[in-house]
């Protein structure tokens, strides 16, 4: 079994699972339910349809819920109804929404393949995932310009550890009591996070005492420290961190917005005691592609973090779990796999995208057009325009993710392999972070479908606030085609494997299979390109290479070439003495069944003395001729010249058989001169 296929499982072997319940309910009649297309979609599941499953037909939950195996309830506003009722449950119970994602639409009466397709997704298990603990004591600085701040530490006072920093106050009056400090400072640089905040402050004061109708400070002074749990900015400045809004403990608001100060004020009351969030991305250094022997290769991380979680550690990267704001754009731009989103993992997600557009292909749909979400935002919009408008497409799939931009190549891939006609992210109109790690993955993803004759706008962007842009964004895609025959392999693995065999896939199933494609500059995929002329074999490029795409051979100077396993990740290049290699980022289809490609093998340099193979031949001859009468170790003619053309032990004995002292006729350097030289002298003269 080869490498691919030890993380591949393909088709429908091991998916054998025990029989799932499925209970539906049309809400009191306002959907309609397609229950023939439901059962096409899901035939192994015992599907049960109700009117009014949550109040007048409730006990046939209950006897659904006391029969145990797998229970799937297409409801997730009386969950908490359900829970209670099942509290005993010992299988617990999968919830799904097939009610403002399909029923509650303009054409809901044909969304029956979509409720199958959401169903199924729900079923999909999500793996457990790390947490970590942050803790507040309640200590906050309160970082404001004029009596705003030292209002908002009034209302803080009684629930945390107050202090009140002001920037270059102007004729604020004191109060009559000291509840807490009050000082003036300027923030010149924060770091940390939630808990643990460390700020250096400049034009740092005490007031005194004695200030009267307004403070008068001490003598400030620059580099002072202050630690603290939070942060609440209400100095109307630039934020103190990059992506402000995703680095938590952090407040921030418009000290002239008296709403915005309170809902702040209130949200950081309660910022006491410990605190999980999940821990985002899984790290593996082994697999970094970074840096090796000081030189810099792979860098797409640290480009694309928002909030500075990640910093060079040597050959490789550090993740700052409490930084991290899960946005998951390192790991879907990570070459290696070293960064793995775990919310859910890769393969994970991939297992939620079969399932749902599989069933919706068997249950009798269409042209399937994936939208990918958060669920802040994207369950927020999709649900008002249920309410108050038209409802999504009968043919668009929601799928929630945790953030869209943690979403790689290899999902895209795997979505049109499995049957979608065209992908669209719903972003916000104005994002809260920078979003290149998405627009580079469907600046990839459009070159891959566009090579392989997928016609049309295929991966795009919807960016919208409000239901009705998202509505007539959706109803503005173009009838597309799909593969004429969905793919149903199942993956499990890195994204590098997924990526692969994903993209196997899709060329086997596309309108017009290419075996070379070429990428935008950045891509994780592709081939090196070496000048052979300027070549020396010196093979650095090998030791450096993180994934041995480059290989050399240890019986002849050769440099081989295996462009599956390259990741371009730039340290060859960098690394080249002779600057001779150059980056093509590409996909090559055949790549995966191709043998290491030789790109330059030059002949052996025989040892003089014993004849073992020690170096490249052409090299040894050119240092050999370069040296030749022209350095005064070596003269023309001498016998001390054949030991450049020896193996490092030859030449050791060489030279010690010929005695050769390359000190011989020099004159003796005279003693370094010490202080008890200096002093004997100055005593000489005294």
């Amino acid at each position: 079994m080869d490498r691919r296929e030890s993380a591949i499982i393909v088709g429908e072997a091991n998916l054998e699972q025990p029989a799932k319940t499925v209970l539906i309910c049309s809400c009191e009649d306002t959907m309609h339910l397609d229950t023939a297309a439901i059962r096409r979609g899901c035939p192994s599941c015992d599907i049960r349809s109700f009117r009014h499953l949550c109040g007048a037909e409730i006990d046939h939950f209950r006897s659904a819920a006391k029969a145990g195996g797998p229970l799937t309830v297409a409801c997730t506003q009386q969950a908490a109804q359900f829970s209670g009722e099942a509290c005993e449950r010992p299988d617990g119970i999968t919830f799904a929404n097939i009610r403002e994602t399909a029923g509650w639409a303009r054409d809901g009466a044909q969304a029956g393949p979509k409720m199958a397709a959401l169903l199924a997704a729900a079923s999909v298990a999500i793996p457990d995932y790390p947490l970590v603990t942050l803790s507040s004591d309640g200590v906050i600085l309160i970082y404001g310009r004029d009596e705003a701040a030292i209002e908002a530490g009034q209302l803080l006072a009684d629930h945390l550890d107050v202090t009140v920093m002001l920037k270059q106050p102007q004729g604020v009056t004191p109060s009559a009591a000291t509840v807490f400090p009050i000082v003036k400072g300027t923030i010149r640089n924060a770091k940390g996070h939630f808990g643990a905040f460390e700020l250096t402050i400049d034009d740092y004061a005490r007031p005194h005492p004695s200030s009267r109708d307004r403070f008068i400070f001490e003598t400030p002074r620059n580099g002072a420290l202050s630690r603290c749990d939070l942060v609440l900015d209400l100095s109307g400045g630039m934020p103190l961190f990059p992506a402000h809004d995703l680095r938590d403990g952090y407040l921030r608001a418009d000290p002239g917005d008296p709403a915005a100060m309170l809902r702040a004020v209130l949200k950081a009351r309660d910022l006491v005691g410990s605190f999980d969030k999940p821990k985002y991305v899984n790290f593996t250094a082994a697999l970094c592609a970074h840096s090796r022997s000081e030189r810099i290769g792979c860098h797409r991380c640290l480009d694309l973090c928002p909030t500075g979680a990640i910093t060079p550690a040597g050959d490789h990267v550090t993740v700052n779990a409490e930084v991290c704001a899960g946005c998951g754009q390192c790991a879907a731009a990570c070459p290696t796999g070293a960064a793995a989103y775990a919310l859910p993992p890769a393969d994970t997600q991939l297992h939620r995208l079969r399932a749902m557009l599989l069933t919706y292909h068997d249950a009798g749909g269409t042209q399937p057009v994936l939208l990918f979400h958060d669920g802040q935002h994207g369950d927020a919009l999709i649900d008002a325009l249920a309410r108050h408008g038209d409802g999504l497409p009968a043919n668009v799939l929601p799928c929630a993710v945790n953030e869209v931009t943690q979403l790689g190549l290899e999902a895209v891939v795997a979505a049109f392999a499995y049957g979608a006609a065209a992908v669209r992210f719903l972003l916000r109109a104005r994002p809260l972070h920078d979003l290149t790690g998405l627009s580079q993955t469907i600046a990839m993803a459009g070159a891959v479908l566009t090579g392989l004759g997928f016609a049309g706008r295929r991966v795009a962007t919807i960016e919208a606030d409000d239901p009705g842009a998202l509505d007539a964004a959706l109803r503005a895609i173009e009838p597309l085609a799909t593969v004429g025959q969905p793919a149903t392999f199942r993956t499990v693995g890195k994204r590098r494997d997924l990526l692969r065999f994903a993209l196997g896939e899709l060329h086997r199933a596309a309108p017009s299979p290419t075996d070379v494609i070429a990428l935008p500059q950045g891509a994780p995929l592709g081939a090196v390109s070496v000048n052979i002329e300027g070549c020396t074999l010196c093979l650095s490029c090998v030791s450096v290479c993180p994934t041995g795409a480059l290989r050399d051979d240890p019986e002849r100077p050769v440099l081989k070439f295996v462009e599956d396993a390259c990741v371009q990740c730039g340290l060859c290049q960098s690394t080249c003495p002779e600057r001779v290699i150059t980056l093509t980022p590409q996909i090559d289809f055949r790549a995966s069944r191709a043998p290491a490609r030789v790109i330059k093998e030059e002949e052996p340099a025989l040892c003089v003395r014993c004849g073992k193979p020690f170096g490249v031949k052409s090299t040894i001859d050119r240092v050999t001729a370069k040296l030749e009468g022209r350095h005064w170790m070596y003269p023309a003619g001498d016998k001390r010249l054949d030991a450049l053309r020896m193996c490092a032990d030859c030449r050791v004995i060489t030279m010690n058989e010929q005695q050769f002292d390359p000190f011989a006729g020099t004159t003796e350097r005279a003693p370094p001169r010490t202080t008890d030289d200096y002093l004997r002298q100055r005593d000489s003269k005294s």
